[in-house]
């Protein structure tokens, strides 16, 4: 039986405008030679994921993994190389990202549900389901920009909960909200990866999460990738690394 990829980077490279914190006057004396200067976040890497797979990225801070999250949502376009969905939709969990401010919590369900590809009357099927599941109350009615971090966390987590796609990219939201959010939401997240035709992608410092959810970790360090396999492995290898650097 031939194996299905639900995605596929080739060679994929990012960068991006590096700025450096100097003085208004030293940055206006160098700003040709710094307009240059560009930080590359991602250097050539290739690896598949497979249908109904679920894979772990992780590595220290500024290793290319939240910036190659980013590129497969589509939120970073590539320097060169190449990203194929295989026309899977896919949605991207993480804080900070896609909410509308001044709009309600209400509203932003709707917009961020057509975002994903959902028809209204499909967003709206699965409105109170959402709303019931984020706990925030009349939040819900108010403008998003009077949330606190742990809101917004909450109905994000609860739209690409509901609204479910075929791809799932994670991005540290599980360490997120308070300890009952923060178990129902772990629980609600392993029900929705038990099903085998789901992919997803999780991007965490946890290694508890990682390998307890994931079939396949992929250990990134300065843009490349070390290692990609078997969790336990990978996983243990890496922390020897971080306690001997």
């Amino acid at each position: 039986m031939e194996e299905k990829h639900a995605i596929e980077v080739t060679d994929l490279v990012i960068s991006y405008q590096n700025l450096k914190k100097t003085s208004i006057k030293k940055n206006l004396l160098h700003f040709r030679h710094r307009h240059n200067e560009r930080f590359v976040a991602v250097k050539g890497i290739s690896f598949y994921v497979r249908e109904g797979e679920i894979l772990g990225i992780i590595g220290k801070n500024g290793s290319g993994k939240s910036t190659t999250l980013n590129a497969l949502a589509g939120i970073f376009s590539p320097d060169t190389g190449t990203i194929d969905l295989n026309g899977h939709n896919i949605s991207l969990l993480s804080i900070g990202v896609g909410f509308q401010k001044e709009m309600t919590g209400r509203e932003n369900i709707i917009l961020s549900g057509m975002l994903l590809g959902f028809t209204e009357e499909q967003v709206h099927e699965k409105e109170e389901e959402i709303i019931e599941f984020a706990e925030i109350g009349q939040f819900i009615d108010m403008p998003v920009r009077t949330y606190s971090s742990g809101m917004y966390s909450k109905l994000a987590f609860s739209i690409t909960a509901i609204l479910e796609t075929d791809i799932m990219l994670i991005d540290e939201v599980l360490s997120v909200g308070d300890q009952k959010f923060r178990k129902k939401s772990f629980n609600k997240m392993k029900s929705l990866i038990s099903n085998k035709d789901r992919t997803v992608v999780i991007v965490s410092h946890s290694i508890d999460t990682l390998r307890e959810l994931c079939d396949t970790v992929m250990w990134m360090h300065d843009g490349q990738i070390v290692r990609i396999g078997e969790p336990n492995s990978v996983l243990d290898e890496y922390v020897d690394f971080m306690e001997k650097n």
